[in-house]
């Protein structure tokens, strides 16, 4: 009998052994219940650029595996439900009908682009959102969500008529400016002030943007033009690619009386994904991505910025530049060619000079959580027009930020908020102020 007794304790030690040892490490764990999240969550990118008339083309068919950090591949990949394709169209430094019409022509050609990318070439695996309900019904079919975004309000012209037919197109936020003063506002670029804040145009864009239901996108405007908007708007702003100016100090980012401020307004910051924007560059870092770039002729252009994988993106377009400025196809290509390369050398750089990671990345979200609240913050890479950085180099790696959120202790509730929920409540709020259901 004790022999039986000795051999049945033995027997449960060893059930027992066995269990332990098919019981999941921390990390595998860990990694379990951020994918069930991960699924769960609507996942939304509110910034990524795209580039000129070889987009949606036979040559760069974003239904495909492209060289770019976003295409319908790398979302699903990564779990990535929907996005905001930017209408980027650089300026002409002077203000004046000819630049605005160059802007115009060539938003088409993007806004076209968009169309036949999600209507014509892939119906079956995308879907325009024009509605927070639309994304809702759209993500439960398993289709990638396409949105649509304009950066930099110069594109409006002087021409407030033109808001609804970009609004008709299907744009729902609109950047007030980019590098440069416009008719608008100041950007955070230039030193010298234009308009001393919003200019009296500016608050015309503002209230028309309010009355039909457009989110405002304070990213890249100029300190005393985010105050002024902040007063002047009835709905609540969104920074659609940003950081916090407390950890990397930056003209483009946000410091916090800024983020205590859009908390108030009831806005949210979508924390960008651009290693220049969440980590200082050291000065051998900035160094050798300047003579790299000097050696490509790349300059310092749109597409660099500290990137860490070079950022070269896919911006492309010839910008509302006077004709003898633009690139013509060849040039574009050659340019292409030249960012592949620089991509490739990236590597050594990066390797050399250790650059921000996704710690640095959701570092930002934790501060702006800690300053905003978690009902203001959100996810905004700016890829393929110089986002990517370690562990979240492109939209195969968005899981990647999950994970790192749930190992910093977030809630389910609160990272859906983040992936999210929260823009989709602003987007709400600011339908609810133009009278839209």
């Amino acid at each position: 009998m004790r022999k039986t007794v000795l051999w049945g304790a033995c027997i449960v030690i060893a059930l027992s052994a066995i269990a332990w040892a098919q019981q999941p490490s921390g990390e595998e764990a860990l990694l379990a219940k951020a994918k069930t999240i991960h699924e769960r969550a609507i996942t939304i990118d509110t910034h990524v650029d795209i580039s000129g008339a070889d987009y949606a083309t036979a040559e760069l068919d974003p239904g495909t595996n492209t060289r770019l950090k976003c295409d319908l591949v790398k979302m699903k990949a990564g779990g990535l439900d929907g996005v905001f394709l930017a209408v980027y169209v650089g300026q002409n430094p002077a203000l004046n009908a000819e630049g605005y019409k160059r802007a115009y022509d060539q938003a088409m050609v993007k806004f076209e682009a968009i169309h036949r990318l999600a209507e014509k070439m892939h119906p079956d695996k995308a879907e325009i959102a024009l509605t927070p309900d639309d994304v809702v019904r759209i993500e439960k079919t398993g289709k990638r969500v396409i949105l649509i975004g304009i950066e930099n309000g110069y594109t409006v012209g002087e021409d407030l008529s033109l808001i609804k037919k970009y609004y008709d197109l299907g744009t729902r936020y609109i950047t007030l400016t980019h590098s440069g003063h416009n008719q608008i506002a100041d950007s955070a670029g230039p030193r010298e002030p234009m308009h001393n804040g919003l200019s009296a145009f500016g608050r015309k864009v503002v209230a028309e943007m309010n009355r039909l239901g457009i989110m405002i996108d304070v990213s890249h405007i100029a300190t005393k033009s985010y105050w002024d908007l902040i007063e002047a708007s009835k709905a609540p702003i969104i920074a659609s690619h940003s950081g916090c100016a407390a950890l990397a100090p930056n003209a483009r980012n946000l410091d916090d009386d800024q983020l205590r401020a859009l908390a108030k307004n009831g806005g949210v910051i979508q924390v960008v994904a651009l290693a220049s924007y969440l980590k200082a560059d050291s000065p051998e870092r900035a160094a050798a991505i300047s003579k790299l770039r000097e050696e490509l002729g790349m300059g310092g252009g749109r597409g660099g910025g500290g990137g860490a994988t070079g950022g070269a993106g896919g911006r492309g377009g010839a910008g509302a530049q006077p004709p003898q400025q633009q690139m013509t196809a060849e040039q574009q290509a050659e340019m292409a060619k030249r960012r592949a390369q620089y991509d490739e050398r990236m590597k050594e750089v990066n390797a050399k000079y250790p650059t921000a990671s996704i710690k640095e990345f959701v570092d930002h979200i934790d501060h702006a959580v800690k300053v905003a609240g978690i009902d203001h913050v959100g996810v905004g890479t700016d890829f393929d027009g110089g986002g990517g950085i370690p562990g979240f180099n492109d939209h195969s790696e968005a899981l990647n930020v999950t994970v790192e959120l749930v190992r910093r202790g977030y809630t389910e509730e609160q990272i859906r908020k983040i992936w999210g929920g929260n823009l989709l409540r602003v987007w709400r709020e600011v339908r609810k102020v133009a009278g839209q259901s």
